[in-house]
């Protein structure tokens, strides 16, 4: 089997801000795996916050061997975003062989229709009231906060945007005063969620903090071995394919985590159609999907996913599985 790693860019309709910086494309890699009859595709997000590059993921990719199999990725490479790409590139690889799609494969149920947050990054008040009334249309908005005058901003969001559902996400960016000062407004803007509020590592006082709103763990959940730092403060994960290492861990994490009482969110890095498409599966019987990195870009794959008022649809086989 030959493996092949390329890294493309994919420029934003606008920039996308949240609590630690700014960006106008998406960088991502391309993971191609071959068995000389059959080709498989994977899409990765390399992310800084985790000390990853797309250099060092790259490289990780390279030093694969061909006889390479699913199975035996889980020990070759740990949680990230190196073995995600080779490991969607692999589901699809043998559902391409099996000629069947990929739910039959993993014993899943076919994905449906899953309505998916759009994001409005971190900006002034008035801008980000702006981009409200403009996706005011959508059920389900996800504010990207994390700064101690955030309240202005939830204010000027609401005020855009009355009826839809909102989510934030704080990027690990408030302290326990500033998330027990907010909370309070959140419940009476109608935020049904808060994501990820303080920083993972100095989490604790969300176990000894009242929590009168569902806490998701993002930057807190890799994988099934975050789990049991997760009791007593989190009620709910974020499952991302770039963080638990591709979908083959990501089902794994799902299961256990609905075993132990957690909700489950499904979410995304900014990447493509590519990248979203294996966490269709995913989404599936999810609290919240958040999928919406194709509508941040100004051009998206060939066959890229559909998206329309019943959300984003599961991907045809001509994109992945």
């Amino acid at each position: 089997m030959q493996i092949a790693v390329t890294q493309d860019t994919f420029a934003l309709v606008q920039v996308f801000t949240i609590s630690r910086g700014s960006r106008t494309a998406a960088h991502v890699l391309t993971v191609t795996v071959t068995d000389g009859a059959h080709v498989g595709r994977g899409e990765c997000v390399p992310y800084a916050r985790y000390g990853e590059t797309s250099d060092s993921v790259a490289a990780q990719i390279a030093g694969l061997p061909a006889d390479l199999t699913r199975e035996g990725l889980q020990a070759l490479l740990p949680a990230g975003a190196a073995r995600n790409a080779v490991d969607c590139a692999l589901w699809d690889l043998a559902a391409k062989r099996a000629g069947v799609r990929v739910w039959d494969l993993a014993g899943v149920k076919q994905p449906m229709p899953q309505v998916t947050a759009y994001t409005l990054s971190l900006d002034t008040p008035d801008a980000m009231q702006a981009q409200a009334a403009l996706h005011a249309h959508r059920p389900l908005l996800k504010i990207k906060l994390g700064t101690p005058d955030d309240m202005a901003r939830l204010e000027a969001v609401r005020r855009g945007a009355p009826d839809p559902t909102i989510i934030v996400d704080a990027n690990e960016g408030w302290t326990a005063e500033v998330y027990a000062d907010l909370a309070p407004h959140l419940l009476r803007l109608g935020v049904a969620m808060v994501e990820q509020p303080l920083p993972a590592g100095a989490d604790d006082m969300l176990g000894e903090i009242a929590r009168p709103l569902p806490v998701c763990a993002d930057e807190s959940c890799h994988d099934r071995a975050s789990l049991p730092g997760l009791r007593g403060k989190y009620d709910m994960v974020n499952i991302k394919l770039d963080k638990t290492g591709g979908l083959t861990e990501a089902l794994a994490l799902k299961g256990a985590a609905v075993v132990e009482g957690y909700a489950v969110m499904v979410g995304c890095m900014v990447g493509t159609s590519l990248a979203m498409a294996p966490a269709t599966l995913l989404a599936q019987d999810a609290a919240f999907v958040d999928l919406d990195g194709p509508l941040l870009l100004a051009h998206d794959r060939v066959h890229a996913l559909h998206y329309d008022t019943a959300g984003v649809h599961p991907p045809s086989a001509a994109l992945w599985g």
